[in-house]
């Protein structure tokens, strides 16, 4: 029996394993006596990858550091590695020589040709499969875990004779061997992204590089990078010029699905952030300007019917048994409301969120849905005094739209905070004429306006009660994340050209059914046996460029703000997220 307290020893024991059973070949080469080129080459031919990497590091220019790279990713392949093919592709800094790499690999059968040296034989990728799926199989970092195995360079070499014979350990090798193992160290430190985290950090190039090389093998995405590792919300944006990191960072931990599918908290049961919303946002951001919604609209003809329906019935006093009949034809009348989506594809998820959230906005505003404390349906809050009269008949319009308090930036424009509740209510009173067009006033009278501020006063609240109010939130969050990273042109300052995210072949959204209409939200309240009958449409606005030329982001002149994004540094890995 083996004592295994780490994928580290795994990996090294498999590899022991895989000396003695396979016989692998090699060549010894000194790079202290060789350029980096050539030595890479030879660790190449040895069949040497995790020294060939770390010789390449070495390289005078980073041009040629990845053209090394890609020499590496394409030996790895051809010996049947192609899982260890995705990680050396990802280390690649240029996107435009990494999205080349990936695209090779696309185009190569996964476990490639055998090459001259015993690397063929060495079937790592097998191994680390087999352990991954037979030792403890929720454990390792595949799967969210805290263990990860790596390939270990190989130990004999064969000399002109034909001998075998261990390699001699000089500095250089030693060197090369230390690092390895501290990379390796590194890697297997105790982690864990179902774990609550005050503030959870994700890199959006690192991630970015995990999305490519989970493309170019060919697999979904998992559960891990769908939900963002956890982040419920986005409170920093930190940009590291030395190390080519956009990162974003928030409250995360553990999340599991509700009985509507949607990824929610474990500990509060908010939802967790999408990636394809970000990636929505982003797109939409770069090509649109920030600017997308959706509207829910009552057709003219139906609010024409209206119109002389209620013409009509005003020559004839109607009586209590009535009532019910005279509803029922208003409702006909009005029939269903039109709903459009623009600026994004109304198919996707994001769209979904932006129709929903505004379509129980209005049922919470007719008194057809609970509020909460301190929330009053327009309906509940009207009065009319004996004698008195009910407000005119006109079309209500409420819409939802961004709330920030303020955005604050370090003095070098490197570190970025946001602070408010994220979505407010707005509202009009529309003029409704005989032909059923909707004249906009511009304003909005009394009552109007005191629905629209008591939903945005207590948005936090009926955010806990209805999980989708905090998902147009969530959407809102990104969609200004997007609007800071194209102000501010944060990505050119990094190199970084967010050649996956941007492109609708690589990264691709998935896409549902298109929500066309859905039936008028129309209430109806007696008083003074009097009918109010009220009718309202509105939708969603989005439009993050506006909002950051109103309010412009300020400096942040306490200093709390530099401080974070020192304690955020990330770490010496390729690792995407961390705490």
């Amino acid at each position: 029996m083996f004592s295994m307290s780490s994928r580290r020893a795994i990996c090294a024991l498999a590899a022991v394993v895989l000396i003695l059973c396979s016989g692998l070949f090699g060549l010894a080469c000194n790079a202290q006596d060789v350029n980096v080129s050539d030595a890479v080459r030879s660790h190449l031919d040895a069949g040497e990858f995790g020294l060939a990497a770390d010789v390449a590091t070495t390289a005078n220019t980073l041009q040629q550091r990845d053209e090394l790279t890609r020499l590496i990713v394409a030996a790895q392949v051809a010996s049947g590695m192609f899982r260890a093919s995705l990680g050396s592709a990802s280390s690649i800094e240029s996107e435009s020589e990494r999205a080349a790499a990936f695209n090779d690999l696309m185009q190569s059968p996964l476990g490639g040709t055998a090459s001259r040296g015993g690397a063929a034989l060495a079937d790592f990728d097998t191994l680390i499969t087999l352990i991954e799926s037979t030792v403890s199989p929720d454990s390792w970092d595949t799967v969210g875990g805290p263990g990860a195995v790596e390939p270990f360079p190989t130990g004999v070499f064969v000399d002109a004779s034909g001998l075998v014979k261990r390699v001699s350990i000089d500095a250089a090798m030693k060197g090369s061997l230390a690092a390895t193992r501290e990379k390796a160290k590194s890697r297997s430190e105790p982690t864990d992204i179902r774990s609550p985290s005050a503030l959870r950090k994700v890199s959006l190039t690192k991630l970015e590089c995990e999305l490519q090389s989970t493309w170019a093998s060919g697999h979904k995405p998992d559960a891990s990078v769908m939900n963002l590792a956890g982040l419920r919300r986005i409170s920093h944006v930190f940009v590291y010029p030395e190390s080519r990191d956009i990162v974003i960072a928030g409250p995360a931990g553990d999340w599991t699905s509700d009985v509507e599918g949607r990824s929610i908290s474990t500990a509060d049961g908010s939802p967790i952030l999408q990636i394809e919303d970000f990636v929505i946002a982003l797109r939409n951001a770069y090509r649109d300007g920030g600017r997308f919604g959706c509207a829910i609209t009552p057709t003219r003809d139906n609010l024409a019917s209206v119109q002389g329906y209620l013409a009509e019935s005003a020559k004839i006093s109607l009586k209590p048994h009535q009532r019910d009949r005279w509803l029922k034809g208003l409702r006909e009348r009005l029939g269903r409301q039109d709903i459009s989506v623009f600026g994004i594809d109304p198919r996707t998820r994001t769209a979904q969120v932006l129709v929903e959230a505004d379509y129980r906005m209005k049922l919470v505003g007719m008194g057809l849905e609970p509020g909460t404390l301190g929330v009053t349906s327009y309906l509940d809050s009207i009065e009319v005094t004996d004698g008195g009269s009910p407000p005119p008949m006109s079309v209500l319009r409420w819409w939802f739209t961004l709330n920030y308090d303020s955005v604050l930036a370090t003095e070098s424009a490197d570190a970025f905070t946001i602070a408010g509740p994220g979505a407010k209510v707005l509202s009009e009173n529309e003029l409704l004429t005989e032909r059923g067009e909707r004249i906009h006033t511009g304003e909005s009278d009394a009552l109007n306006s005191q629905f629209a501020q008591s939903f945005t006063k207590h948005f936090e609240a009926l955010a806990r009660k209805y999980t989708i109010y905090a998902e147009l939130r969530n959407v809102f969050d990104v969609a200004l994340v997007a609007a800071i990273l194209k102000s501010q042109d944060l990505p050119s300052q990094i190199g970084w050209e967010m050649a996956h995210l941007l492109d609708d072949s690589r990264f691709r959204i998935r896409l549902g059914a298109v929500p066309k209409t859905v039936e008028t939200v129309m209430n109806h309240r007696i008083i003074n046996r009097k009918h109010i009958v009220v009718g309202v449409s509105g939708g969603v606005s989005v439009d993050t460029g506006s909002l950051l030329k109103q309010q412009p982001i300020r400096r942040d002149t306490y200093g709390q703000l530099q401080g974070d994004r020192l304690a955020s540094t990330p770490p010496n890995t390729s690792v995407w997220w961390w705490d």
